[in-house]
């Protein structure tokens, strides 16, 4: 009776972990999180079939002859967790490849570079103190290399499983080696995009043009949280503490199921904007495609060097 009662528990739980592979070919996870950086990649995906999952497309074929699926995360951390355990669930995946816009924090970006990360951190993982007499005083002290607090807000790190290791508190969390290897060795070369082609709705007959040609620089420390942020103090506090070069809101996410499923991961963001540096107002909307673009100029270089 008892095995009985189990069986009909186990059988009307919607896990993923009892879902049915879609597809069975060993593939490249090329994630996007919206609209502008799918549209750049879609174009590109030879023998496309489509796969739907909880209203989301997942597009499967190849790029630059790999086997690939192509996906959104969807905008934000939850969004971007959720969809990341979904496609590893669903699919065979060998490693995943994020090719994305962000925000610049480092003072020596610009919009348009692209930055290859060596690690992700999510900065708002973090204590709200309480104000005393004597100052903020956090719950708890958060990971032994956190970074500095801002205001009431004190980081903590992120806590991890994987299962290859004990839980953890992390508050930087690496990409693979291997890929960012690989990354240094091939992307240096790709040739970006300096100007948004004219359209009816902006300049009509006249291009919009950075003022120098973009860059592509590895290495260093990205942040994520599901913040749109764009607050000049607050970016100044970022590159401080946390020597952040860029800040989005999903990265961070994909890296920790990622470790935690012991799957390869590696994030290419370009920018879009400045997160608050930017001199009259928010430049995302006027540069989010060319950005996108050149995420996906560096990312499909990448995947063409990628090993079969």
């Amino acid at each position: 009776m008892i095995r009985f009662i189990l069986a009909l528990l186990l059988a009307a739980l919607p896990c993923a972990a009892f879902a049915q592979k879609l597809d069975d070919t060993p593939r490249t996870v090329v994630m996007t999180a919206f609209y502008p950086e799918w549209h750049s990649l879609v174009p590109t995906i030879q023998d496309a079939k489509e796969h739907t999952i909880n209203g989301s497309t997942f597009l499967t074929g190849t790029l630059e002859g790999k086997p690939v699926v192509l996906m959104q995360s969807g905008v934000s951390v939850v969004n971007a967790a959720m969809n990341t355990q979904v496609v590893l669930d669903r699919f065979n995946v060998k490693r995943i490849v994020f090719s994305g816009i962000a925000g610049g924090v480092d003072p020596a970006l610009s919009i348009g570079d692209v930055v290859v990360a060596e690690n992700w951190g999510q900065y708002l993982e973090a204590s709200f103190a309480r104000k005393t007499k004597t100052g903020w005083m956090p719950p708890d002290q958060g990971a032994p290399d956190s970074p500095a607090n801002w205001n009431f807000i004190f980081p903590r790190g992120t806590l991890i499983t994987s299962k290859t290791a004990q839980m953890q508190r992390m508050v930087r969390i690496p990409v693979d080696p291997g890929l960012l290897a690989l990354a240094r060795k091939v992307v240096a070369g790709v040739t970006l995009e300096r100007c948004v082609p004219p359209s009816d709705k902006m300049r009509p007959g006249s291009a919009l043009c950075l003022p120098r040609m973009p860059k592509v620089e590895v290495g260093g420390t990205g942040v994520t949280a599901g913040i749109y942020a764009d607050n000049a103090a607050f970016r100044i506090y970022l590159q401080k503490a946390w020597h952040a070069r860029v800040l989005d809101m999903e990265s961070a996410a994909v890296m920790q199921v990622a470790v935690s499923n012991s799957v390869p991961a590696i994030v290419f963001r370009s920018l879009s904007d400045l997160a608050g540096g930017d001199q009259h107002k928010n430049m995302e909307y006027t540069f989010e495609h060319l950005a996108s673009a050149n995420s996906a100029h560096v990312v499909r270089a990448f995947v063409a060097a990628l090993p079969d």
